[in-house]
């Protein structure tokens, strides 16, 4: 099985290593402890890189193949970087049906994106969702914390949105 990479150098710290093997040392030998130590492991990191699932696998004697099925398995865990401004289009049905689909599409045509990936300077990184929670808004999207809704589409709209995070 060939396991999948990100297209972003991974640039992992001395420090957070040590914090991931004194997690790892700490909770080895727990009902659960996989679990646990990658969400520890995510919360340090942003993310799973490959290289993270290797040190798990060996610090855990499991196989790197488990470590990577658990990880790509459940959706609270991710093998991409995310950018320092998240971008969340929700693709609900209210969302959807009022054009959340071509927004998407706009932003990850500006930014140079697929779905999940992040800007080559870590700036954003865009995904998609299922409900935000605010179908009168629709369509809606979020950066970080920040709500737009009722999204026109318009280029402009997406340039001015996009530019408050670009200074």
């Amino acid at each position: 099985m060939a396991l999948k990479t990100s297209a972003v150098p991974f640039k992992g710290t001395a420090a957070q290593e040590k914090k991931l093997l004194e997690t790892i040392s700490a909770l080895k030998g727990e009902d659960g402890s996989l679990m646990r130590i990658l969400q520890e492991a995510q919360g340090l990191y942003g993310y799973l890189p490959i290289e993270v699932q290797r040190i798990i696998s060996e610090e855990l004697d499991i196989p790197l193949e488990k470590i990577y099925g658990v990880v790509t398995f459940y959706s609270q865990f991710s093998l991409n970087p995310k950018g320092k401004y998240k971008i969340a289009v929700c693709m609900g049905t209210a969302c959807y049906v009022k054009g959340a689909g071509d927004i998407l599409d706009k932003i990850k045509s500006k930014l140079g994106l697929n779905t999940g990936g992040v800007t080559s300077d870590g700036l954003f990184s865009i995904e998609d969702c299922r409900c935000i929670g605010a179908c009168g808004l629709a369509p809606v999207m979020m950066i970080n914390d920040d709500v737009y809704g009722k999204l026109e589409g318009t280029d402009k709209e997406i340039d001015d949105i996009l530019a408050k995070y670009s200074l």
